[in-house]
């Protein structure tokens, strides 16, 4: 059976390769058979400073990227967060429904503010926000990493609270997680997950890097002194990390890696790792090029944010007539 699936990206700077082997990849498969909607989450990416021009560069970049991995306008909704207003809206309903002692335990919340003092208020209310985007679309389904699984978790608490207080207003949506493993970590400290906002451009591939970064950060990546290829987590995180991402964009299993690279030292893994990773990110690139100033990307972009409305305003209609606000009521 069919179901609604909504997830979304930040447009701050370029995709990288965790986040295409994470999610977007999930993205692309679960359109075939699901109603999706896939959003750039601009409204969020402004809880620490952005510069305007770069902001809106990015929220294009993103865009492109979403339909050169592969996703369709023609099965899934793609479409700008601040093209909908009614996801402010509905946030600040759901903030007078959450509580302090809640979100001051988000994990991320505390990482992101680094034990400061003060914090800007979007920073401690974004999972709010985040929930507002789940709930406004009756999504059932989720797809996100593991690290976010707390903001699932209250978005449920949430719905399930405004559902016991007010009347049945919302789906409550389910996760869909990241399988063991399938995390990729960045390539100079294989114990932290990869970051399109860690200061080492070779901490990451990015979707658009060319061939000679992506063969220095490959290169450069850490491993042990070991040697020998063999996969373990806990004493080998690099090396294993390697074989994660090998084995994400080849097909080939990491045991079967293993075994075609044992004896043979990193070197030899790490160049043909290379090569796969260069030889699977040329058509997004092509892809990118052809479509990040055309038409076509503002079109589906256009199309996908009135969709999305036509789905929120039936949302709104039934979140304003449970808490009695305006003067429009359900069915009148």
């Amino acid at each position: 059976m069919r179901k609604r699936i909504f997830s979304g990206v930040q447009p701050t700077g370029n995709i990288h390769i965790g986040n295409y082997l994470g999610a977007l990849k999930q993205f692309v498969e679960l359109q075939e058979d699901n109603e999706c909607l896939y959003c750039i989450v601009d409204l969020h990416s402004i809880t620490v400073p952005q510069a305007s021009q770069e902001l809106k560069k990015h929220i294009l970049d993103v865009a492109a990227l979403y339909l050169a991995v592969g996703l369709d306008p023609k099965k899934s909704l793609i479409f700008v967060q601040s093209d909908v207003p009614a996801h402010s809206e509905l946030a600040w309903i759901l903030m007078c429904n959450s509580y302090t002692g809640e979100l001051s335990r988000m994990t991320q919340f505390k990482q992101k503010n680094r034990g400061q003092a003060s914090a800007p208020a979007g920073l401690f209310t974004y999972p709010v926000l985040m929930a507002a985007d789940i709930l406004l679309y009756d999504s059932q389904v989720v797809p996100v990493g593991n690290d976010q699984k707390q903001h699932i978790e209250l978005t449920r608490d949430i719905a399930l609270r405004v559902n016991n207080t007010y009347g049945e207003t919302f789906v409550v949506p389910e996760g869909r997680y990241l399988k063991a493993g399938a995390r990729i970590m960045a390539l100079d400290d294989p114990t932290s997950k990869m970051s399109k906002s860690a200061e080492n451009i070779h901490s990451r591939i990015s979707l658009l890097d060319d061939p000679a970064k992506i063969k220095k950060s490959i290169m450069r990546a850490t491993t042990d002194s070991e040697g020998s290829v063999r996969y373990d987590l806990a004493e080998k995180p690099g090396l294993s990390n390697l074989l994660n991402i090998y084995s994400a964009f080849s097909g080939q299993s990491v045991d079967s890696l293993v075994e075609q690279y044992a004896g043979g030292g990193y070197g030899v893994l790490k160049k043909d790792l290379v090569d796969v990773i260069v030889s699977n990110l040329e058509p997004i690139q092509q892809h990118f090029n052809d479509i990040r100033h055309s038409s076509e990307l503002i079109s589906a972009l256009s199309e996908g944010a009135a969709k999305a409305k036509e789905i929120a305003q039936k949302t709104m209609v039934r979140v304003h007539d449970r808490f009695g606000l305006g003067i429009r009521r359900a069915g009148k």
